[in-house]
């Protein structure tokens, strides 16, 4: 049976800061969050459910709920208690039947099996936290993500279709979901119509960031908005998303579902790193996303400003955003504007 709990409110609370709405999902979102939730507490995660592999994959087809893993990632980036909770609900079993599911993913079903709603499971999951800001899942709907590629062959299901794309030897051409235009969460839509700024990525360009452009009145969200809209560009290229991409190609194919003169800045790295930092990537066949003469006239005759900085933190075998670089340039742009 399932908790009736009448004290649920859908709607972020007041918090202290600027308010910034930051939409999109996998572990690009989740890394600046991290930066973000140091500058406002008036933060709003908007975050995809179009993820069907690993153990979010599992869940939703066996429970038939939303695919918790993003949203879990980025509750615990805006935990208090980040480092002793990360433990536990980042935890993945070694043996049994529990091989290879997350503590969190888990924890999260059992949530939405108590209340019969992934939203209120999430909102509770908030409460436990205490985390600084909130997570809102883009629509509540069981979609699926699906692509055509530019040699015509569609492909069903997120993580299929990167496979796809290198076995057929054919970039993405469009992507789309199903149903079509899903039904947004309203808690979504609010967070973006208040918001000072709306950041979209970084992440997966067509996993991760696009497919909430898919849901029924994001869009028309965003362009709606009077906030500050910028768009963050990946460090590297993906390999089965956006081979051989441009910062003014990934630019474009956001505006392609967004719509054209929305976007005011993008966010660029401008740290070339060192083939031995590249040497992990470079077997992936993948390379480094920095801008380019060609690149910075197609932004401007795109309308959209380049902020073109060292914004990435390099590790043993990563190379990723630096979620504090992004906080203090995003809060620059906010205190100039």
């Amino acid at each position: 049976m399932h908790i009736n709990d009448m004290s649920f409110n859908r709607y972020p609370a007041a918090g202290i800061g600027p308010r910034i709405a930051v939409i999109g999902g996998g572990t690009g979102l989740s890394t600046i969050l991290r930066g973000l939730k140091k500058v406002t507490t008036n933060l709003s995660a908007i975050v995809t459910v179009a993820d069907d592999g690993g153990g979010s994959g599992m869940l939703r087809h066996d429970f038939g709920m939303l695919p918790p893993g993003d949203v879990r990632n980025c509750i615990l980036a805006l935990a208090d208690e980040e480092d002793i909770m990360e433990h536990l609900l980042q935890y993945r079993f070694k043996e049994g039947r529990l091989k290879g599911q997350n503590m969190g993913n888990l924890f999260i079903a059992a949530l939405t099996d108590l209340y019969g709603d992934f939203e209120v499971a999430v909102h509770k999951l908030h409460d436990i936290l205490r985390i600084k800001g909130h997570v809102i899942p883009v629509t509540a709907e069981n979609v699926e993500l699906g692509a055509k590629l530019e040699n015509d062959h569609i492909v069903w299901g997120e993580s299929s279709i990167p496979n796809a794309v290198k076995e057929q030897r054919s970039p993405i051409q469009e992507v789309f979901v199903n149903p079509p235009k899903p039904k947004p969460v309203q808690s979504a839509i609010d967070a973006i119509l208040s918001a000072e700024v709306v950041i979209l990525g970084p992440g997966s360009l067509y996993s991760s960031i696009i497919p909430n452009l898919l849901v029924d009145g994001i869009s028309e969200a965003i362009r709606a908005a009077g906030a500050m809209k910028i768009l963050v560009c990946n460090v590297m290229t993906q390999s089965g998303e956006t081979d051989n991409y441009t910062v003014s190609m990934y630019a474009q194919a956001v505006e392609k579902y967004l719509g054209k003169g929305v976007l005011e800045y993008i966010l660029i790295n401008n740290h070339v790193c060192t083939d031995e930092e590249l040497r992990s990537y470079l077997d992936e066949g993948v390379s480094q996303m920095c801008a380019d003469a060609d690149d910075r006239i197609k932004l401007s005759e795109m309308g959209i400003i380049p902020i073109e900085h060292n914004m990435i933190e390099v590790g043993d075998s990563y190379i990723r955003h630096d979620a504090e670089r992004i906080s203090n340039i995003v809060m620059t742009l906010i205190h100039e504007s």
